[in-house]
């Protein structure tokens, strides 16, 4: 696929109330939870529920990956004219692709990412909207639980984030404390120009959307993060598999994809 072209309309901007203090009008910024799904019935609904409780104004659009279930009826039954779900096209799956379009086309001022599972707790993002409203440019979910992954997964997602960290601080590029997250927040005047300048270099299949906004991000990007505690699934299953890794190697330049082949090699992936 060429440089981004767009897709299938986007999402119009609320209406947003006008607060007068003395002199000064505040404008609350606009914002949509842009959520990555596939076959998941058994959490959507609850999503959408949980995200409209909390926060009236957002608007949410379920990026999904032709799911085989009953998620797009299900969402449809909400009749919410401010959730929709989005039908991808199939030769183009993939959860970075998913979360890239939904940011490309989301037409309002902030965007947010979240997944569909629960494990990131939709109270967060009240966390990272206040950030973005003091004028940061990028807000990070960050787990202050890591262990919760269990030992294995914490012990590989904290050798992966040192090993980014090196990539990106060589490349003169902000960090992240937590480089696997997938909640996050940003502003969109900032990242889709960035989207799109860079589209045929992002990794489409993979799941570290964050890498690639730092790594084509520019060096004085205002970062801001949000602790939340991790929890696990606890309906539907993950989609996580060995393949997670490969693509987050060939994020990491030369070396990365060199990395890349070797885990191919020994893994059989």
């Amino acid at each position: 696929m060429g440089a981004y072209d767009g897709g299938a309309g986007s999402i119009g901007q609320i209406d947003i109330c006008v607060i007068r203090l003395g002199m000064t009008i505040i404008m609350p910024g606009t914002c949509t939870v842009v959520i990555p799904t596939y076959n998941e019935e058994r959490n959507i609904v609850n999503m959408a529920k949980a995200i409209r409780e909390l926060y009236p104004d957002f608007y949410i659009m379920f990026m999904d990956d032709n799911s085989t279930d009953a998620s797009k009826r299900l969402i449809e039954e909400l009749n919410d004219p401010r959730t929709k779900l989005v039908t991808r096209k199939p030769e183009e799956r993939g959860l970075a692709a998913s979360v890239l379009q939904g940011i490309v086309e989301a037409g309002t001022d902030y965007f947010m990412t979240i997944d569909c599972d629960f494990q990131h707790p939709p109270s967060a993002l009240g966390l990272m909207y206040e950030e973005m409203e003091k004028g940061c440019d990028l807000c990070v979910g960050t787990r202050v639980d890591r262990f919760a992954l269990g030992f294995t997964r914490w012990l590989g997602s904290w050798g992966f984030n040192v090993y980014c960290d090196i990539y990106l601080l060589y490349h003169g590029k902000r960090l992240s404390e937590d480089i696997m997250s997938g909640l996050i927040a940003g502003r969109r005047d900032v990242f889709v120009p960035i989207i799109k300048d860079n589209w045929d270099g992002l990794e489409m299949k993979g799941w570290k959307v964050l890498l690639d906004l730092l790594k084509f991000g520019p060096s004085d990007l205002k970062m801001a993060k949000a602790r939340y505690r991790f929890a696990k699934r606890t309906v539907g299953e993950s989609h996580i598999n060995k393949n997670v890794l490969l693509t987050t190697f060939n994020q990491c330049g030369r070396f990365g994809k060199f990395c890349a082949k070797v885990y191919r090699k020994v893994t059989g992936v």
